[in-house]
């Protein structure tokens, strides 16, 4: 099976996540897909194949040389997005792609546009996988997956082309932040990992977001209206009030690059009780700090005015992974030097979000994060290049020969 092939069989796959389950993997269809997976590896005659209780997919391509190679390792994630319906998945081929609009579906009028999309001009000639405009592609993550698998089925068959032992891991999750959580990094054993969950050709990423969430509770007073004066303590105006106490400019619609930000995500409210949920994202880890004692500091001047009304619960959910990278920065270099190898240019650049990869920094295994080449990610017009998926799945069996070769 070619990659394309793998492709277009993993996204009839329907594996959403769901952070409402309290489960792991928080949906049935993960499972069924890391099934899958298992016996597609052990067919390829991998070696240390496990998929636990929890839907972690872990195997073994064994070195072929007896020379002292580090071990590396792969990771992708099972899971799409809950923000669209996976479920039946039917994507299309636009071949030789002309720069114009691709009407994904004609009865409703879903047409993917570069007028509104101007990166589908970046791929004029080249070969587009598209859905039909009433599902996610599920390029994010399975075009990882994908590229994973064929890299090393090309190595398995090639022989000739020297490599260590190579782990690979397909794990449950990612998409709503718990795709580490229970990946048993000891038992994966790998010196350095690389996900293969980035966005356009040439991504290469190893700085993300520190990140929190934030949930900020107002307790009011419910009086009838007719009867409220001096009584009443309507807790949702209190919460407007807090909110715009918060910079303007500080919100993701206003900052780019290493720009950090306050993310209202959800107001639930009534006159008796508000909460407010919000995401606090930085790269500073100083700034990152500073912002959540503003959150605190804001919610003292609430109470100053209505005493006892505001209360803040702060918890953190990943940092940034430059610092546990940093001090192996060859890993970078090889990914970059793999990159070229295939006539790719390296997109340094952060993360504007997190990645299973910084959790799994922070667990031990420096872990930057690769292209898989899709587009558009979480919603209709998602697409991904096949000839951006064959580049990925080349720069993985670039990176082994090049830790094979450096280890000589």
């Amino acid at each position: 099976m070619n990659l394309v092939d793998r492709f277009l069989q993993y996204v009839k796959f329907d594996t959403q996540s769901d952070e409402l389950t309290n489960m792991t993997p928080s949906t049935p269809g993960q499972m069924i897909f890391a099934e899958y997976l298992k016996e597609e590896l052990e067919k390829m005659g991998l070696e240390d194949i496990s998929l636990d209780n929890n839907g972690y997919l872990m195997a073994t391509l064994p070195s072929n040389t007896n020379d002292s190679i580090p071990t590396i390792g792969f990771i992708a994630h099972l899971d799409t997005s809950p923000d669209m319906s996976g479920r039946h998945v039917s994507p299309r081929i636009v071949e030789n792609y002309d720069g114009k609009d691709i009407v994904l579906n004609q009865n409703e009028e879903i047409i993917l546009s570069p007028a509104e999309f101007p990166e589908l001009l970046n791929y004029v000639g080249q070969d587009l996988i598209v859905t039909d405009g009433t599902t996610l592609l599920g390029a994010d993550d399975k075009a990882g997956i994908a590229e994973i698998v064929t890299a090393i089925d090309y190595l398995k068959n090639h022989p000739e082309i020297k490599h260590g032992k190579i782990r690979i891991a397909f794990n449950p999750d990612e998409e709503i932040g718990l795709g580490a959580h229970k990946f048993d990094v000891d038992a994966f054993g790998a010196d350095w990992a690389y996900t293969m969950d980035g966005g356009e050709i040439g991504e290469l990423e190893f700085e993300n977001f520190n990140a929190a969430v934030a949930k900020v509770s107002f307790s009011g007073r419910n009086v009838h209206p007719g009867y409220a004066k001096h009584k009443m303590i309507n807790s949702m105006r209190i919460a407007n009030q807090f909110i715009i106490m918060l910079p303007r400019w500080e919100t993701p619609e206003h900052t780019e690059d290493y720009e950090g930000f306050y993310h209202l995500v959800s107001m639930e409210g009534t006159v008796e009780k508000t909460v407010l949920t919000y995401i606090i994202r930085d790269h500073d880890r100083d700034r990152f700090e500073r912002r959540k004692k503003e959150l605190e500091h804001l919610a003292r001047k609430i109470n100053h005015e209505f005493p006892n009304c505001c209360s803040i619960e702060i918890k953190d959910q990943y940092y940034n992974m430059r610092e546990k990278i940093e001090p192996m920065m060859h890993i970078i270099e090889i990914a970059k030097e793999a990159m070229l190898g295939e006539n790719v240019t390296p997109k340094v650049q952060p993360i504007r979000g997190g990645t299973d990869g910084a959790q799994l920094s922070f667990k031990g295994l420096p872990c930057p994060n690769i292209f898989a080449g899709g587009l558009n990610f979480h919603g209709r017009y998602e697409f991904v290049p096949i000839q951006s998926m064959e580049k990925a799945s080349d720069v993985i069996v670039g990176i082994a020969k090049i830790v094979a070769e450096r280890s000589k």
